[in-house]
């Protein structure tokens, strides 16, 4: 079983790399756009995460309890980043203010994921 959660926690960093490297790199873009990069992060983001709350809610561990508001918290933001990303990500260009929300969103999942405990 560590092995699996080593597994899925680092296709989980690679999905953030790949979320948060998407929007980096539309940063200098005038019309930045949702790149298949965070399409594939988000999604990634997302089906690890869920995978790794299963994973650790069968754990039978007197030392360790999962922190349903922090994994409720979190997946929310995931939704709504997800969300945002598939609505987009055909348009042509999306608005900055959608774009710095999605790159806001994916830095607060990954500080609650940090500085929650």
């Amino acid at each position: 079983m560590d092995f699996l959660h080593d597994v899925l926690t680092l296709l989980h960093l690679v999905g953030f790399a790949a979320l948060f490297g998407g929007f980096f790199t539309q940063l200098k873009s005038k019309a930045p756009v949702v790149n298949a990069a965070m399409l594939h992060g988000a999604l990634t983001q997302l089906v690890t995460g869920v995978l790794l709350v299963g994973l650790a809610s069968g754990v039978k561990d007197d030392d360790f309890t999962v922190d349903n508001t922090k994994i409720a918290v979190k997946l929310v933001v995931v939704l709504v980043v997800t969300g945002l990303v598939l609505a987009y990500r055909k348009r042509p260009a999306i608005s900055r203010g959608t774009f710095f929300a999605l790159g806001g969103l994916t830095l607060l999942n990954a500080g609650i994921a940090v500085f929650w405990h």
